[in-house]
């Protein structure tokens, strides 16, 4: 089931608009990455998808329906906004339960969402001694529970520890295997780069860049990283191009890191490294969204591009 959002337009009372005209489209089976600034827009278009909020115009759609329109939506979509709406004297096992229960979703899938996330062993503790890492998981067990077939997800890496970002990774990996259209927003942009098949980006509420990650980052290494004790003596071709790091690197543009290493060996110097640096996602993504004097607007896709973004 697509993610379908067109010519979303969302204004508030004050005279502010949060969302501009902004077109997007999320696969089934990928991880899509939803990116942009504080204030650029993406808590609201994706309140907006799931009908918490009314938009002054467009239309976000699931599988061509909106939120309201689906019946049993439990069963199609699953969504986690926010780590909290839990009441802290409740234990995590009788919150899901309670959910499924008016779902008429059976205890044994409760179970089964709680394995998943990894709180089988404090599923009846209290929520209100759950730290926030915790209560991530268990919103994510919330979304899961009707087995659903599109997942919207607004920071849900907030407060996990390091082993919680890695399980959060395999999370997702896991359910775009399965076939399920996955939306993801986050700020941790070193993760969406480990994590996410395609990107959206946006800036003021509007679209900066709709694409697949390995297009904006350039398809593969774009850098080559080099140390050694003689490394300022290589001669380059004139193609390539080098600067210093203050670590000790020499990092080398225009070159693959087989042509680097050949040269080095042709010149008889001595390497202590010799990597390849993928493109920069945060340096990209600081690129797409910064404030352009003029105020114009230019649109990116994966052959061509678009700009804009609120958050």
């Amino acid at each position: 089931m697509s993610i379908d959002v067109e010519h979303l337009t969302k204004s508030f009372g004050s005279g502010v608009t949060a969302v501009s005209d902004l077109s997007f489209s999320a696969a089934p089976g990928k991880v899509t990455g939803f990116l942009g600034p504080n204030g650029a827009g993406k808590t609201t278009t994706l309140r907006c998808l799931l009908g918490l909020v009314a938009q002054t115009a467009g239309k976000a759609t699931i599988d061509g329906l909106t939120y309201r329109e689906i019946e049993n939506p439990i069963t199609v979509v699953g969504a986690s906004l926010e780590a909290s709406g839990f009441h802290p004297a409740r234990t995590a096992r009788n919150h899901l339960r309670m959910i499924a229960s008016a779902a008429k979703i059976t205890d044994s899938r409760v179970a089964e969402v709680l394995e998943t996330v990894g709180l089988t062993a404090a599923a009846d503790r209290k929520v209100g001694g759950y730290s926030l890492g915790m209560r991530q998981r268990l919103a994510l067990a919330v979304a899961l529970l009707g087995d659903p077939k599109v997942l919207i997800l607004d920071e849900p890496a907030n407060g996990l520890d390091p082993e919680g970002i890695s399980w959060l990774r395999s999370f997702l990996r896991d359910q775009a295997g399965k076939g399920v259209s996955v939306l993801v927003s986050s700020h941790v942009l070193s993760e969406v780069q480990q994590t996410v098949d395609d990107v959206i980006i946006i800036r003021s509420g509007s679209l900066a860049y709709q694409g697949s990650l390995n297009a904006l980052t350039g398809g593969g290494p774009a850098e080559v990283v080099v140390r050694g004790p003689h490394i300022d003596q290589m001669v380059l071709p004139s193609q390539w191009s080098r600067r210093s790091e203050v670590n000790g690197e020499t990092v080398i543009t225009g070159a693959t890191i087989d042509a680097v290493g050949r040269v080095a060996f042709e010149q008889s110097l001595e390497l202590h490294e010799l990597s390849s640096k993928a493109a920069d996602l945060e340096a990209l993504f600081l690129g797409l969204t910064a404030e352009e004097p003029t105020g114009s607007t230019q649109a990116l896709t994966d052959s061509a591009s678009a700009e804009g973004a609120p958050a």
